[in-house]
């Protein structure tokens, strides 16, 4: 009984870890670019009463006896699955379609950012200096052959464009001829899934995710939307599904607790 009751606690522990993760992820069901998240469990120690054993001269053998010890945290696994795309109608609103991940800078030009995060939030803007920045103003990293270049746009310039290339273009102040302004760059990771998520719907490189593979928009890279947003990839009706397979998941387990007290106070008064 008292068995039951610690394994009855550790699945009301790990269903409310359940819980948590499904109200993070409808809490940010309007998040640009946020990818959901998703809780897994696997069971926890075994207790064996015996030993199988194999067949012999007078017996088939046996299977092994085992009772389970309750349930642990499995994973949190991030679902890095595509957000539907919004039109905005702003130049500056980029979405990416297909796989990569715009890259930001923590730093401040003219040198280059001592740490780079990473994002699917393509909400961005021009600062004061004319630099192509993410909406919490970290620079929105570019490339220019082989190595990072920041992307600025020059004070007074007009009808500033995204290519599906990553280029960003403009037509200087007082006319002329359309000026590109640098290419953006994204990145990719052997195992995206590995990344680790910061504030801000920014993400960091971990050794489970592997090293960034540095490229533009095209080819083996996602393409570059102008005007649109990436929205958040949760899906409401599964994560209310969730919600309702947690709470029943919780309510089944306190309702264990309940039964082996019950069992307890029957023991307890045998002797009255």
């Amino acid at each position: 009984m008292i068995r039951g009751m610690f394994s009855a606690i550790s699945g009301l522990r790990n269903h409310q870890i359940m819980l948590d993760v499904t109200a993070n992820n409808l809490a940010n069901v309007n998040t640009v670019g946020f990818k959901s998240s998703r809780a897994s469990f696997k069971d926890q120690l075994q207790q064996t009463y015996q030993f199988g054993t194999a067949a012999g001269p007078t017996t088939g053998g046996l299977n092994g006896r085992q009772v389970g010890l309750g349930v642990q945290l499995g994973t949190i696994d991030n679902q890095m699955g595509s957000g539907s795309l919004q039109a905005t109608g702003n130049p500056l609103d980029v979405a990416i379609q297909g796989d990569g991940w715009f890259r930001v800078g923590l730093g401040a030009p003219p040198a280059m950012p001592t740490e780079t995060q990473y994002t699917r939030a393509g909400n961005f803007r021009r600062n004061d200096q004319g630099y192509l920045v993410t909406a919490d103003g970290y620079y929105v990293m570019g490339r220019t052959g082989t190595a990072d270049a920041y992307i600025q746009i020059p004070l007074g310039a007009t009808d500033t464009i995204v290519g599906e290339d990553g280029s960003v273009s403009y037509i200087p102040s007082g006319g002329g001829a359309r000026t590109s302004a640098g290419t953006i760059s994204l990145a990719q990771f052997p195992n995206e899934e590995g990344l680790t998520r910061v504030s801000g719907n920014r993400w960091i490189a971990d050794p489970a995710s592997g090293t960034e593979i540095v490229g533009t928009p095209g080819g083996t890279f996602g393409v570059t939307t102008s005007g649109t947003l990436e929205m958040s990839n949760v899906d409401l009706a599964a994560e209310f599904t969730q919600m309702i397979v947690a709470q029943r998941g919780f309510q089944a387990n306190s309702r264990v607790i309940s039964t082996s007290d019950e069992m307890l106070q029957d023991l307890v008064n045998l002797k009255r």
